[in-house]
């Protein structure tokens, strides 16, 4: 599984700053007064050499008793615990605190890593501003700026190295790898159940009962697959336990682990951003996608056309994805559902030749070209295939720094009816041609005999034609 980051620290010091600068995001809300952010915000990093998941945390006030920064101070205490590392962020500015000081206490007992981020060094001498943090006991404090991004690229990096690059490797077809993914009590533990054959996950009319993702082997028809049973991710302001709260890395943690993965609906349920959410989270990690509409029997016709609709606005963006409508209990639907899993699976994990693909790009391109970029019309020349789960294709041409996202998604619909990619995503690269001689700068191989020779006969014409000279 992915490595996990969490982010520590007193309040104000600039978690969500930096949050949002890892992940490329403005999910974090960012202000100028401490304690802004209460809950917790899970994201993909995105800087840095390796894949991992990063957790931004509300201010920790170990020394809170009650309230709010209480219950703010026990689940940051919890995602410490639950941490492959951790950052500690204290502020370049304002110097060493009390504050500091108890939680680096704290942080000395984590069984993690731990690494020391003296942030908002922006414009000033690392040495001179680090040299008080060693107090802290922590190891060689780093210089950082979330705000400007110097020095985070070489902690992350520092942070991530005793982890392995844990990236699915593009010609590793195996064994199709399911996450179940959804909302508390739609209804996963018992589709795994259903799925086996046997009560091998606990299935119990009450939301919250899955902790941990549990993975589950089991062969259907001869074919092996392996099921990961998650915890119920819940909307944020719904979620108290600690214990619950966290649970949500090991469910985006799972989702990265998959190969595909199996959205769960409850069909008693309208589709709510927590939802919607959590399918860009799976669609951000690259992941083949099927939907399942659960405990469809117990609704009415005139339900069924409600959900439908409630579904095509709301999820959209899922187009590539099939849709199953399904009763796990009753064990409907199911045959359906394996077989969309693993038309996902051999989609993500598909083999494209350079010239299959560049046909493509030209009939596309015929028909449609693409706009103009200023003075210039982007020229996609050929396409290659750049890696699997998920599919990527490279355009290679000239001026595709100006293909426009609406053009990219028309390309991404030809290439995916002509090579029939269903439930995988699918992304493009470009790649500009340079244009450059690839022989400049190299060193020529010395003439043959034979090549001498010519080169002195032409030569002996020149001066006849020209004269001598």
């Amino acid at each position: 599984m992915l490595p996990t980051l969490v982010l520590v620290g007193r309040p104000n010091v600039g978690k969500s700053t930096l949050f949002n600068r890892l992940t490329g995001t403005r999910d974090a809300l960012v202000h100028d007064l401490p304690g802004m952010t209460r809950d917790r915000h899970y994201g993909r990093g995105r800087i840095g050499d390796k894949p991992y998941l990063v957790v931004d945390t509300g201010g920790l006030e170990p020394v809170a008793k009650d309230g709010i920064m209480a219950e703010m101070a026990r689940q940051t205490l919890q995602a410490i615990d639950e941490a492959d590392a951790v950052i500690f962020m204290v502020d370049a500015r304002n110097g060493i605190t009390a504050q500091d000081k108890v939680i680096a206490d704290r942080l000395r007992r984590a069984a993690c890593p731990v690494w020391l981020a003296v942030n908002k060094a922006e414009g000033m001498n690392p040495a001179v501003i680090t040299a008080e943090f060693h107090e802290l006991a922590l190891g060689e404090p780093l210089a950082i700026s979330g705000a400007h991004g110097d020095g985070i690229a070489d902690l992350v990096n520092l942070a991530l190295e005793p982890f392995s690059d844990e990236e699915e490797k593009a010609d590793d077809f195996g064994i199709p790898k399911i996450a179940l993914v959804g909302r508390p009590n739609v209804g996963k533990s018992t589709l795994v159940n259903a799925l086996v054959g046997e009560e091998r996950v606990i299935a119990f009319d009450q939301p919250g009962t899955t902790r941990d993702s549990i993975y589950v082997d089991f062969e259907r028809d001869g074919k092996p697959f392996t099921l990961i049973d998650t915890a119920g991710v819940r909307r944020k302001g719904k979620v108290f336990e600690t214990v619950e709260k966290f649970s949500v890395i090991k469910t985006l943690q799972a989702i990265e682990d998959s190969n595909v993965v199996v959205l769960v609906l409850d069909a008693h349920e309208n589709i709510s951003d927590q939802d919607a959410h959590l399918a860009g989270f799976i669609l951000e990690a690259g992941r083949a996608l099927v939907v399942a509409i659960n405990k469809w029997d117990g609704i009415s016709p005139e339900q069924r056309e409600d959900v439908k609709r409630d579904i095509g606005r709301k999820l959209a963006f899922l187009d590539f994805a099939r849709f199953n409508y399904i009763s796990a209990l009753k064990v409907k639907g199911l045959d359906t559902l394996l077989k969309d899993v693993e038309a996902a699976h051999a989609a993500a994990f598909i083999k494209l030749s350079t010239p299959k693909l560049t046909r493509v790009l030209e009939m596309a391109v015929e028909q449609h070209a693409p706009p103009k970029s200023g003075l210039f019309r982007p020229k996609p020349r050929y396409a290659h295939q750049g890696g699997k789960n998920p599919p990527v294709i490279i355009l290679h041409g000239n001026a595709l720094e100006g293909l426009r996202d609406d053009y990219k998604r028309y390309l991404e619909s030809s290439f995916r009816k002509a090579f029939k990619l269903q439930g995988t995503p699918l992304r493009i690269q470009v790649k500009e041609d340079t244009g450059k001689n690839p022989y400049e700068g190299k060193a020529r191989a010395p003439l043959t005999e034979s090549e001498a020779t010519r080169m002195r006969r032409k030569k002996r014409v020149r001066r006849k034609v020209y004269g001598a000279g």
